[in-house]
């Protein structure tokens, strides 16, 4: 357990290194969103090779394509419902979240992290954590802080709280891997399989809502091939 716990604070700390990016290089737009394309990808490609992929062994293929839409619809629910409190600019790297709310904020990045530290728990349960999507949580996340820090940097927030929110986002990501080594069983059959889909929808209904509009309003159609590099290095990785 402590072992998914350290996983999935490391994945997750990509986010305090963005944020420290952001405070102390001030990246351009168009560097955010390449990186966050390409993390997009990566995310992708982990998500058909360690979540559906495995999920499908089950055989139960109406109940995995179920539970694949209930992820999404569960987290489109939680995003539908911070962005009407004040969370839904959370990413922007301009300065919208001066109109939000600090806490709907920090509920919406942990909202984004949850899923993918979750599953990086079930890795680490099945023998040792998936470099793949340990990569693809890094390189996912990294865009995520230069790009929601850039935002509220530009909103007037000081650099200590900014760190502290992202240190809050780091210690519950390592808790959901926690929490996903302890549910989760890799010999449970049927009720693991689900919990893998569930998840796997829940990450490409984030991956849709927030990081690849964010990242095709700055690179526009360059979005596709940098996101299909992403997904190449993932087949790549899973290799290994």
């Amino acid at each position: 357990m402590f072992e998914a716990f350290w996983w999935g604070a490391l994945g997750a700390s990509a986010l305090l290194i963005g944020a420290l990016i952001a405070y102390l290089l001030s990246p351009g737009r168009r560097v955010i969103a390449a990186v966050m394309a390409l993390g997009a990808g990566l995310l992708i490609g982990s998500v058909s090779f360690e979540l559906v992929e495995e999920a499908m062994k089950s055989g139960r293929v109406g109940w995995v394509a179920l539970f694949l839409l209930l992820g999404a619809a569960v987290f489109a629910a939680g995003d539908w419902l911070l962005s009407r409190r004040g969370g839904g600019h959370r990413k922007d790297p301009s300065g919208a979240q001066a109109q939000g709310s600090p806490l709907a904020i920090v509920l919406g990045s942990v909202l984004d992290g949850v899923p993918e530290s979750f599953v990086l728990g079930l890795t680490v349960l099945q023998g040792g954590v998936s470099l793949p999507l340990l990569a693809a949580v890094a390189l996912s996340n990294l865009p995520e802080g230069m790009s929601s820090s850039s935002g509220l940097k530009a909103a007037g927030w000081p650099r200590g709280r900014v760190v502290v929110m992202w240190l809050v986002v780091v210690a519950v990501s390592g808790l959901a891997a926690s929490a996903g080594y302890l549910v989760l069983d890799p010999a449970g059959g049927l009720v693991s399989a689900l919990v893998q889909a569930f998840a796997a929808g829940a990450l490409l209904a984030m991956l849709a809502d927030t990081m690849l509009p964010e990242a095709y309003a700055v690179e526009g159609v360059l979005t596709g091939p940098v996101v299909v590099a992403g997904f190449a290095i993932s087949v790549a990785l899973s290799a290994i």
